[in-house]
């Protein structure tokens, strides 16, 4: 029996399983398939339980993506054969800088190996998501898409004992709809957390168990991507471009290029969350991007199909929280594992799910329950994954420190050490700063004037959020939820001018006329129905009045081929 947001109280029902797994993206379903092969060399029942908020496995997903395979080469050998898409191996690598109207191509051969994508794919990790679905479910894995982990279960002790899914059907004032159906308890001997980035659970749970207690902050980019079908002759497929410079200026970030199969291009545009400006918008940054005279070529007779927007960690290995706690632990990106430099997180994702797996499954077989995997971190510190982090452990918070470009320079000169094993001339570790906070007042920085959208190349964000195909039930519970809500008028818009209208790339966050008064006050409306889920508002709101928490199962995004 558990209470909920409306104070009633309603009975749920309860389910027994080994594991069950919250989220359903590639490092949830690595997870799943590892412990599966082991129950299966081992000849016993098994049960495990993937919850995913989408409406299928997949839907939310949102990379580039270049896939690094290291990761997949150890879990599933034959992968090629088993169908996975993974058709486009990277053939041409290339570096820009750009200014306003010209680039500058870095030659391939003076970039740090580290940072190669050779023997790497372009793909929808997306549709990889899905592969990886397919392969668990074949190994007996439950897969239920639509259920969201709503609530963290504790047992007595305070150890983890599983999760509750949320309810369905109830109203805006969280009442019971006549549709309502309540949740349900997964009472699990381990859970993975395995929510990506900014989890809301992961989250609690990392305050619960004081998890980031001697760890840097996390500090994040929010990637902004649209997918294209482009002319023939205007695709090289294979071909992978990432740049740096305009249209950012002191702030760090830069867009990507990838010539996909099927003539599409996925392009989009990453600014990293620790800008000052509050006028500043990423998207418009995004769709500034794609006008560069070096750019809009690829593009031209073209049409969008897809658009989404997600949040990335990239405070690297400094900012990894301690990973297990009673009762579960914290895999992929809800800890953190993107290696900046590289653009790439899957490959550690998906090792870390593995190692978390193979603890698990030792635990159980061991006759243990609800008790700290204590061999999951250590085997992650000897891993292949902890080194690929700490080679490129100073290269994002360079950027903060001395600036975007002495920062770079300095990041090559930190990596290059590192490729030739030299490493040990570096032995400190940078640290980082909370993204919220690197926010100044509006009457201290220059206002950003944007071109308006022109509707064939550039688009206005609600146009492209019907792109992303984005749902959520109008009459559902708001899930961005404001602890106070004077703030919002008091301070982000009086002090920083409504910087949540800009730094949220779907139009949930606007300033209306406030109807109660008739002096010309304003009111912060949340059209929650837009929300894609990349978290940014939760990341960057400087009072962190905004929380995000899970809707609806079923709702947000549903990407096709991001």
């Amino acid at each position: 029996m558990s209470k909920n947001m409306s104070d009633e109280m309603v009975e749920r029902d309860s389910m027994e399983v080994d594991v069950v797994i919250v989220g359903g993206g590639p490092s949830g379903l690595a997870a799943a398939i590892r412990l599966m092969q082991l129950a299966g060399k081992n000849d016993g029942e098994f049960m495990v339980v993937v919850l995913e908020k989408a409406s299928e496995i997949g839907a939310h997903i949102l990379s580039g993506a270049v896939v690094d395979p290291i990761a997949l080469n150890e879990l599933v050998p034959d992968w090629k054969d088993k169908g996975a898409p993974l058709n486009v191996p990277v053939t041409d690598n290339q570096h820009w800088v750009l200014s306003e109207t010209g680039k500058a191509k870095i030659p391939h051969f003076m970039m740090p190996p580290l940072l190669s994508n050779d023997g790497c794919y372009t793909t929808s990790l997306g549709n990889l998501t899905r592969w990886l679905g397919e392969q668990a479910e074949a190994l007996g894995v439950q897969v239920y898409p639509g259920f969201t982990a709503a609530e963290v279960l504790f047992n007595e002790d305070g150890s983890v004992r599983g999760i509750a899914t949320g309810d369905m059907g109830r109203l805006r004032d969280g009442s019971q709809g006549p549709n309502f159906e309540p949740g349900i308890e997964l009472h699990a001997k381990y859970t993975f957390f395995a929510e990506g980035c900014r989890g809301h659970l992961s989250k609690k749970l990392m305050e619960t168990f004081n998890l980031r207690d001697g760890v840097e902050p996390q500090t994040y980019g929010i990637g902004i991507k649209e997918l294209w079908d482009v002319p023939e002759e205007n695709h090289k497929e294979g071909t992978v471009i990432h740049s740096q410079g305009w249209p950012l200026k002191d702030v760090a970030g830069g867009g990507f290029i990838y010539h996909q199969e099927n003539n599409q291009i996925a392009i989009g545009f990453v600014t990293t969350l620790d800008y000052a400006n509050p006028y500043l918008s990423p998207y418009d940054e995004m769709q500034r991007f794609k006008t560069h005279p070096a750019i809009k070529p690829m593009l031209e007779g073209g049409r969008r199909v897809a658009y989404g927007a997600r949040a990335i960690n990239e405070g690297g290995l400094q900012a990894v929280p301690k990973l297990a706690f009673p009762g579960g632990c914290l895999i992929g990106c809800s800890a953190g594992f993107v290696n900046v430099p590289r653009i790439k997180g899957t490959h550690n994702a998906m090792k870390t799910a593995m190692l978390a797996a193979e603890a698990a499954f030792k635990a159980i077989q061991g006759g243990r329950a609800n008790d700290e995997l204590t061999d999951y971190e250590p085997a992650f510190r000897n891993s292949w994954a902890y080194k690929d982090l700490f080679k490129v452990r100073n290269a994002r918070p360079a950027l903060s420190k001395f600036g975007v470009k002495l920062g770079t320079l300095y990041s090559g000169f930190d990596i290059w050490l590192n490729n030739l094993g030299l490493g040990v001339l570096i032995p400190w570790t940078f640290g980082h700063h909370a993204d919220h906070e690197q926010l100044k007042p509006a009457d201290e920085m220059p206002k950003i004037d944007y071109p308006k959208p022109d509707g064939v190349l550039t688009f206005d964000k609600l146009t492209n959020v019907s792109f992303s195909a984005t749902n959520h039930e109008e009459d559902q519970p708001i899930h961005l939820q404001l602890r106070d809500e004077s703030v919002p008028v008091s301070t982000n818009l009086a002090l920083y001018d409504a910087p949540e209208s800009r730094f949220c790339p779907a139009g949930v966050y606007e300033y209306v006329d406030d109807e109660d008064f008739s002096d010309g006050s304003k009111r912060l409306q949340i059209n929650a129905q837009n929300c894609v889920h990349c978290k940014t508002c939760d990341i960057k709101d400087p009072t962190q009045n905004i929380n995000w928490v899970v809707p609806e199962g079923g709702g947000g995004p549903n990407y096709p081929n991001m």
